[in-house]
């Protein structure tokens, strides 16, 4: 299923706005996006590039909430499907090039950190611990829950953009912490 931008948008909105049938609808368009961006770039066989989709898939389902709907979906799907790409790239020791839109994915992906990638095997209450309530609740929530960033903002009665700037600075501790441990 392709979508145009206005359209694929307009679906993730009403689907972040608890419409299920949206939401189907714009998986579908965005695992369409994604695989067709995904092959472009992978020369394998047909199992790595529908790992990849999934994974991307997953990682969109589970930050959803982060998108801001005032700005387009397609490029914060593309960076999405980019850093799974890399991910996978790293998971497989590639020793291939991958170059795409003048980036050198293999040189990236050796030297950009992932935070999600430091929070691996960490234990997360133990980490948890260390943010204030309202940080807690907030990464539990959209990161760990699931939930969208309206139904966490209602719930702690704060500004949807409070919670996007909370989980972000919520993750970036735990990532810092996990880095701490790994080091001593």
């Amino acid at each position: 299923m392709t979508l145009s931008e206005p359209d694929l948008t307009a679906a993730m909105t009403a689907a972040l706005n608890g419409r299920a049938e949206a939401y189907q609808v714009a998986l579908s368009a965005i695992a369409a996006l994604v695989r067709t961006r995904v092959r472009r770039r992978v020369s394998g066989d047909f199992a790595d590039v529908e790992d990849i989709v999934q994974e991307t898939l997953l990682s969109i389902h589970l930050k959803r909430g982060t998108w801001d709907p005032s700005r387009p979906l397609i490029p914060w799907v593309h960076a999405i499907a980019d850093h799974k790409l890399i991910d996978w790239m790293r998971r497989r020791g590639r020793h291939n090039r991958l170059i795409a839109n003048g980036i050198d994915f293999e040189t990236l992906a050796e030297t950009t950190p992932m935070p999600e990638q430091d929070l691996v095997g960490v234990d997360l209450e133990r980490h948890l611990a260390m943010l204030s309530p309202r940080e807690q609740h907030v990464v539990r929530g959209l990161a760990v829950e699931g939930l969208s960033v309206r139904d966490v903002a209602t719930a702690l009665d704060m500004q949807e953009g409070a919670v996007r700037v909370a989980l972000h600075r919520g993750l970036k501790r735990l990532a810092a912490a996990a880095r701490q441990e790994d080091r001593s």
